[in-house]
């Protein structure tokens, strides 16, 4: 009796179990499927475990293959996402993506872009990072409602004007050195660089020299170690990750564990550091590290304990591995797409540097002047419509939304693809796909017929809190490249963006300098 009762019972659980497996792998998405599609939104069909990874693996891969014949135009989307942009083709500008078994509803219309950007109920959250994302970054980015709240509120002083004007030297600095390089480069009147890791080196030294100043050798070493551990993320973050593949001991999991381990030990010396120091009254200068320190013990002091208040130093870990990311990796990029974008239109590069030197002349940029360009900041904003560094925004549904006349159950993926969005006719006319900087003439607001339309820093509360750090980097590098050189791309040049983890040159950006 006894041993029919056990039977019975591993019976039903292997039943119940095998049940759940079906249901999570084929019942519930194919549900979910024709909920969707009942509302009139279509898309491939859901495939078992993959979704539609595998259809998007092989279409990257072949599109990958082939480098784009022209640059008169800049439609980069079809070679970018070439299976999203058959899907948004074939099925409309409200379409489904399978992420495994999970449902991507595809979002164009500027309207509900809008909707799910402002977040004014909270409910379309960021996805929790897989356990790969968490051994990269997590800070500010990935959190969600009160915890986001709080650390948006902490680190929000590091980042106002009067703050960023005293980092203008450490972006000077570095922009020297580079042009000091490129000089010697150049000493009998051109060479061939490829801006890709100048660019990468040169932001990598700047976001150390702001945050970590009198610790810049260390913010190197962190800078070196987070450029790896990106590598290392973009290979995983390539496939579907599968649940327990983080305990394998496989070589790449090692390695991103023994980054993880040694980045993190490295800073929390400098916040343990720096936190005795500015307690004892012995800081004075004002990096990033030291303001975003100071700020986290007045909201403890005010709450009066970390946990209703403040950011433990794991947190504050977390969030300088965030500057690093957004503050090297992002500008890198725009810089990259800039150069690169003003060696094809030499018009545009001419007319910029008659702006420089009319404001400068061989003299240093300073903040006033800076602010006070207007052809330079067109070209930025121009270069991150049509190239923007990260290509693609995710949100998340915790519980069952209707965004605009369709009802979405939790756990569905918004996309929201920038790059489709900025390339959109209907939203920026005809010359979409050209590079016309004269069209932010007016300002950002008046450039497309809906200011959601521009988002390549995000939008609505969770904007990026350190776009003004980036364009104010990218500004003082390509005001001192253009009081030094002239430039064209190299006959090597091959124009193939791709996506890594954001918009890259597959094969690299070569270009030739001529100084002035």
């Amino acid at each position: 009796m006894v041993i029919s009762v056990v039977v019975l019972a591993c019976a039903y659980v292997l039943i119940w179990c095998a049940w759940k497996v079906f249901d999570w792998v084929w019942w519930k998405p194919k549900r979910l499927e024709r909920y969707f599609r009942e509302q009139g939104i279509e898309g491939p069909s859901y495939k078992l475990i993959h979704g539609n990874l595998k259809e998007n693996a092989v279409a990257t891969k072949e599109a990958k293959a082939k480098p784009m014949k022209s640059f008169s135009h800049h439609s980069i989307a079809p070679r970018v996402f070439p299976f999203l942009h058959q899907i948004v083709e074939k099925y409309g500008k409200l379409s489904l993506f399978w992420v495994g078994g999970i449902p991507r509803v595809n979002v164009m219309d500027p309207d509900l872009v809008r909707e799910v950007m402002s977040n004014k109920f909270g409910h379309f959250t960021k996805m929790r990072p897989n356990p790969l994302g968490k051994l990269f970054i997590t800070g500010l980015a990935s959190y969600n409602g009160e915890k986001w709240a709080r650390h948006r509120r902490i680190i929000n002083p590091a980042f106002h004007q009067e703050k960023l004007k005293l980092m203008l030297s450490a972006f000077y600095a570095c922009s020297d050195e580079l042009i000091s390089k490129w000089e010697k480069r150049t000493l009998e009147g051109s060479c061939e660089l490829d801006v890709v890791p100048e660019f990468q080196k040169l932001t990598g030294d700047g976001i150390s020299r702001a945050a970590f100043s009198s610790n810049y050798e260390q913010g190197r070493r962190i800078f070196e170690l987070q450029t790896e551990q990106l590598k290392l993320f973009t290979q995983g973050f390539q496939s579907a990750y599968i649940p327990g593949s983080r305990f394998l001991p496989t070589k790449r999991n090692k390695r991103m564990k023994d980054i993880h381990k040694e980045a993190s030990n490295i800073l929390r010396g400098m916040v343990k550091e720096r936190e005795k120091a500015i307690r004892l009254g012995e800081v004075h200068n004002e990096d990033l590290l030291n303001l975003l320190i100071d700020s986290n013990i007045k909201e403890i002091q005010e709450h009066r304990n970390v946990k209703n208040g403040g950011m433990s130093v794991e947190d504050i870990i977390e969030e300088c591995k965030l500057f690093y990311f957004a503050g090297q990796e992002t500008t890198s990029t725009l810089l990259v797409w800039t150069i690169v974008l003003l060696s094809m239109h030499q018009e545009w590069q001419q007319r910029a540097r008659e702006e420089v030197l009319q404001a400068f002349g061989a003299n240093k940029p300073d903040f006033d002047g800076l602010n006070h360009l207007k052809i330079v900041p067109m070209i930025l904003y121009e270069v991150l419509r049509l190239y923007p560094p990260v290509t693609f925004l995710m949100r998340y549904t915790d519980k069952p939304m209707q965004l605009g006349e369709i009802n979405l159950p939790p756990g569905v993926l918004i996309g929201l693809p920038i790059l489709l969005i900025h390339h959109n006719r209907d939203i920026w006319g005809e010359d979409a796909e050209e590079f016309n900087p004269e069209r932010f003439s007016g300002g950002i607001s008046k450039a497309a017929k809906y200011k959601s339309s521009f988002f390549p820093f995000g939008w609505g509360p969770r904007i990026c809190i350190g776009q003004q750090f980036a364009i104010i980097e990218a500004k003082i590098a390509l005001t001192m490249i253009l009081q030094h050189f002239s430039f064209e791309l190299s006959s090597t040049y091959v124009h193939a963006p791709h996506l890594s983890l954001t918009l890259q040159p597959q094969h690299g950006a070569q270009v030739l300098f001529h100084k002035l």
